[in-house]
Formats: C-alpha cells, structure tokens, sequence
C-alpha cells in the first residue's frame, strides 16, 4: 500500500489524519474493537531515506486484516505499535454495550472511543509539545457510514471533516493498520475469554458463529460473554 489518501488530505494543510476500522461485528460473544491509526506527518516529512526503510517495509506489508494469516497479523501489529512514524488507539465496547445499543451503534461507539486513546497519545506526545493546540482533524472510516461530530467534540475531538470509504481497508493504509490493531487486539481478548469458558472453543473462532460454535451453544446454552441480542442466542434462556 502507499500513502496516496493520507497525502492528498496532508496537502490540504490538515497533518493528522486517522484511519479507522472495527473487527467483531458478526461473532455472537465478546466485545466489537476499534483501531485508529495515524502517520506521523511531521516525522514522515523530516525522515532521511534510510529511516523512511522502516516504514516502506510495513507499507508493503500491510494489507486488509481479513486477507492476512494470524501469524502475519501478529508480526505486523507488533511492527505498527512499535514504530516511530504510527499513532494509535483502541477501543472496545462490551458485549453488553452491544446489547444495549445494536451492533452498529456499538462500532461508532468503538472507534470513538478508539480517536480519544489516540488523540491523548497526540497530546501527550513530544510532537504536540512542539505545536501544543494540534489534533485530530479528519477521519477516513471503512464502510459507508461517519461518526458523531457530537460525541467526538464532547471528547475533546473538533473536526474539519471525515470521509467512509467502502472496502477502504483494501485502500487506504492507515485503515488497514486499523484492521489489524483491532483485530489481533479482539482475537488476544477471546483467548483470554477462551481460559475462562474452555468449553465454546473461543480460542479457535474467536466467538464467531462457526458449526461448531453453535453446537457448544446447543450443548451448554450460551455464557456471559455471549450477545444475548443477537440469533441465535436470543433464542435460549438460561444463561451461564
């Protein structure tokens, strides 16, 4: 991938620009999570050749979370929260959240909440030392809905604009590292869940509704990391 989005928004004077993206909206247990992901403009810009080497390796590796083995998820989380020239977040909502509220409105909720961790990191930041008042000012999302302007200024979060791009996380870079950041941050969290209710097997589908997944549901009936709102769990009554 290259940075052909990010710098056309960059040249319209506006120098932190965040990709979002969510994993976790089809499974029937555990939380949606969001990552947001922004490149460093100033760093980028001031970078030599050979510090830009380290982030064309992850240019040319980065692709849609869902077209990557887990190994190279790993490899590439680990490389995109590591590196000097990437800012980001994560947010996650409960499945109860989830249940509250839909699915939908959680994942707004999710990368919300996924802008504010980063925009603290920006703040705090040595880069915003230097240029105390700057921000996150324009969003590029996966899918084909935007965020509350609303919720984001209750947050501390004005912004000139934002931008759905369908597919983006096949598109646009710093989407794509969103994808990733959240989804190997979700799949780290069922692994733990998986310690907690062996008997789903959510280490192996990450709550996703698998053929086996269902079965454990029909044998056992569903746990509190289910989402109750969701079919076919809304289906059963008792719940462990």
């Amino acid at each position: 991938m290259d940075l052909q989005v990010e710098k056309k928004i960059w040249a319209k004077g506006l120098k932190i620009v965040v990709g979002l993206d969510e994993a976790g909206r089809g499974p029937l247990a555990g939380p949606v999570v969001a990552g947001a992901v922004a490149v460093d403009y100033f760093l980028f810009k001031k970078a030599d050749p050979a510090q830009k080497k380290e982030l064309s390796y992850i240019l040319k590796q980065v692709n849609d979370s869902k077209k990557l083995t887990s190994k190279k998820r790993e490899e590439l989380y680990g490389l995109l929260v590591k590196s000097r020239f990437i800012k980001w977040g994560i947010g996650a909502v409960s499945e109860k959240i989830i249940d509250k509220i839909n699915i939908f409105e959680a994942s707004r909720l999710a990368m919300a909440k996924a802008c504010f961790s980063l925009n603290q990191k920006i703040e705090n930041s040595c880069l915003a030392g230097r240029q105390a008042k700057l921000k996150i000012r324009y969003l590029v999302i996966d899918g084909n809905f935007l965020l509350s302007t609303e919720a984001l200024a209750k947050a501390g979060i004005a912004l000139v604009g934002q931008r759905s791009i369908i597919k983006g996380d096949q598109k646009v870079f710093s989407i794509a590292a969103a994808s990733i950041l959240a989804k190997v941050y979700r799949d780290r969290l069922m692994k733990k869940a998986d310690k907690k209710y062996p008997q789903y097997g959510f280490a192996r589908h990450k709550g996703y509704p698998t053929k086996h997944h269902r079965k454990m549901l029909d044998v056992f009936g569903p746990a509190l990391i289910h989402r109750k709102s969701f079919r076919p769990v809304c289906f059963y009554s008792k719940i462990k």
